[in-house]
């Protein structure tokens, strides 16, 4: 990490409202205790609370299938090289349904239909922003409903602030890592 850790609890002197900053991402993250990124964004607690809620409504409070979101975050992580972002999301796109060589898919490209327009979505909006009009119909093709692609575009979007975050600091100490492969990910499971 670029900078020092912030502490895993607020400081005696830091402003009332921070403590209830620190709750709301420790009461996300419950059971597990605060990660790197949030001990890198606690720099600024406004900044982490807004991220801890925008990040937390991608996660949890959206329509578009689990797996399927955290494909697109796994493309994110390698089209962005964020190997703390690869090996955190890799694992949760497996629990969430997506099978091993679909996963693959994220590194190489070719996958089902509904992975595949993901993929390419998730492609565009990270390489080049603009997103071709047979790309983006491909999602509707695919059963998409606009709140649906709402969600999923807000989400590749998101991860793509997170890797950029993420990468740049050296969060984790993982740039000078490789990440994960697939079949590493498997056994782990």
């Amino acid at each position: 990490m670029r900078l020092p850790y912030a502490p895993s609890t607020p400081p005696v002197d830091a402003p009332p409202d921070t403590a209830d900053i620190y709750a709301r991402i420790a009461e996300r993250r419950n059971p597990r205790p605060l990660i790197p990124l949030d001990l890198s964004l606690l720099h600024s607690p406004p900044v982490a609370d807004g991220w801890n809620s925008f990040i937390g409504a991608i996660r949890s409070r959206t329509l578009v299938d689990s797996g399927i979101m955290e494909l697109a975050v796994c493309r994110v992580a390698v089209l962005n090289s964020a190997i703390y972002e690869w090996n955190a999301h890799a694992p949760l796109a497996l629990r969430g349904g997506i099978k091993p060589d679909q996963l693959h898919a994220a590194l190489t490209l070719p996958c089902t239909a509904e992975g595949r327009a993901v993929l390419r979505y998730t492609d565009q909006m990270t390489r080049t922003i603009r997103v071709e009009d047979d790309v983006f119909a491909e999602l509707k093709t695919v059963g998409y409903n606009d709140r649906e692609i709402v969600e999923l575009t807000t989400g590749i979007a998101g991860y793509n602030c997170v890797s950029r975050f993420l990468v740049a600091l050296d969060v984790g100490e993982n740039n000078a890592r490789e990440m994960k492969s697939v079949d590493e990910l498997v056994a782990t499971l």
